[in-house]
């Protein structure tokens, strides 16, 4: 009997030290307290409610921007658009991979741990991606020779000098496919509890939503040609993206899936570093939705047509407050021939520049004019993943802001266009944005710590 009730005292301790709620319930009290950082070029944008739409009268009777009140949830987003120079860092990672695989550096057999040369069984070569790659140099033949395939053909270069192949320069990255593995039908079948067998796709592992995707990064330099008929943009095509000239202008020729997997390889860039520091990953980095772009634009100023928040394209000074086609076309009464070093005007309530104007934007969203109708009015998106096969009409991508070469309509927050989202334009680029979490998942159970 004295066994037994030691036996149970014993439980009891156990028991009590284990749960530090003291018998309430309190969650799980050891989890680590996280912060969210500011992404670097990123400003905060609250949540908010407001009036998704013309703002004014709809000049060309379109008919496709009826107003809705639409509520979006905080997110971060880039001051700016994206640079050349910036997206030039993901042209370089996508073709130092490329060499770095080519070349299949190895680190030395001490200096791979178990596990590293377990899983270089199923991957090979483990490679070393810290090592230097000695572009172009004559002391290396042996590298020079395995990089030379990267290069274009002698007979092809310009300027006689060698010029990287931009048609090897192809980006591989995966994606899941929420939308579609949401798309659960229990009604169907034989089994009235649900099952991974009632999906459409009608595959049972889940690995079918994760989505594969390869697409050549380089830019489209050729877009400032094609655009424009009879007209001489030569200087811009051999120019525009790799001068040193342009590194602060923002990128264009660059489609909507180029910007997609641009915002994927930027997620992946940080969250490597983040593992490597023994830190916690962060959210993803996208394209805006659409109504997420039009509330940023709007900077708090819900009825405004325009991203300063008044009803003119000028100041009281008579100068001009984007960069865009003025009246006529007078491209040089803005101050701007084509783009613009970004952040050339003053920014709107939220800190946001050219939300109005320089280059049209990309937007996550899928285009149909009657989105407005049938769209959720919370975090408001209509998105399709486009295949190849599917018809032009299933390829249309949002723009919003406006650019260089538009009339001062389409500079209004609330006006919306496309393009297909395969096309490259000289007058379109993008800017990222990352969901807003929180700063710390303890904030508001803090109080939850007075029973430990």
């Amino acid at each position: 009997m004295k066994k037994l009730l030691l036996f149970s005292t014993v439980i009891l301790l156990l028991s009590s030290c284990g749960n530090s709620g003291k018998g309430y319930l309190v969650g799980v009290l050891d989890r680590e307290n996280w912060y969210q950082p500011i992404p670097y070029g990123m400003l905060y944008i609250p949540m908010g409610s407001y009036n998704m739409g013309n703002s004014d009268q709809d000049v060309p009777y379109a008919q496709i921007t009826g107003s809705k009140t639409v509520s979006v949830q905080a997110f971060y987003m880039d001051e700016t658009e994206i640079t050349n120079n910036e997206y030039r860092q993901f042209v370089y990672w996508v073709r130092d991979s490329i060499a770095h695989r080519k070349l299949g550096e190895s680190i030395e057999e001490h200096l791979i741990t178990q596990d590293e040369y377990e899983w270089q069984q199923y991957d090979p070569p483990y490679i070393n991606w810290d090592a230097e790659i000695s572009w172009g140099d004559p002391k290396d033949e042996e590298q020079r020779d395995i990089l030379e395939t990267m290069y274009m053909p002698e007979h092809e270069r310009f300027y006689r000098r060698k010029e990287i192949d931009t048609r090897l320069l192809n980006y591989e990255y995966y994606y899941i496919d929420f939308k579609a593995a949401a798309a659960k039908d229990y009604t169907q079948g034989n089994n009235p509890a649900g099952s991974l067998n009632n999906r459409p796709q009608g595959l049972k592992d889940r690995s079918v939503f994760i989505k594969k995707g390869l697409i050549n990064v380089y830019p489209d330099t050729l877009s400032w040609v094609h655009d424009f008929t009879y007209s001489f943009n030569e200087p811009l095509t051999q120019m525009y993206f790799w001068h040193p000239a342009y590194d602060n202008y923002p990128v264009v020729g660059v489609n909507w899936v180029q910007a997609k997997a641009f915002c994927i390889w930027r997620t992946e860039l940080l969250n490597s570093w983040l593992q490597g520091h023994g830190e916690t990953f962060v959210n993803d980095f996208r394209l805006p939705t659409e109504s997420e772009w039009e509330w940023a634009a709007r900077g708090g100023e819900d009825l405004s047509p325009y991203p300063w928040g008044g009803p003119y394209i000028r100041n009281s000074n008579g100068c001009f407050l984007g960069n865009y086609k003025p009246l006529r076309g007078n491209y040089l009464d803005d101050g701007g021939f084509h783009t613009l070093v970004v952040a050339h005007y003053a920014p709107n309530d939220f800190g946001l520049y050219d939300m109005a104007g320089n280059v049209s934007e990309w937007c996550a969203d899928a285009f149909d004019e009657s989105a407005y109708n049938f769209a959720h009015d919370l975090n408001m998106s209509f998105t399709y993943e486009a295949k190849e096969t599917d018809p032009p009409v299933m390829k249309r991508k949002v723009i919003r802001g406006g650019s260089w070469k538009d009339v001062g309509y389409f500079l209004q927050t609330g006006s919306r266009s496309y393009e297909y989202q395969d096309t490259a334009k000289s007058y379109i680029g993008f800017r990222c944005v990352e969901t807003y979490l929180g700063r710390d998942i303890n904030d508001g159970a803090n109080a939850s710590n007075v029973y430990n």
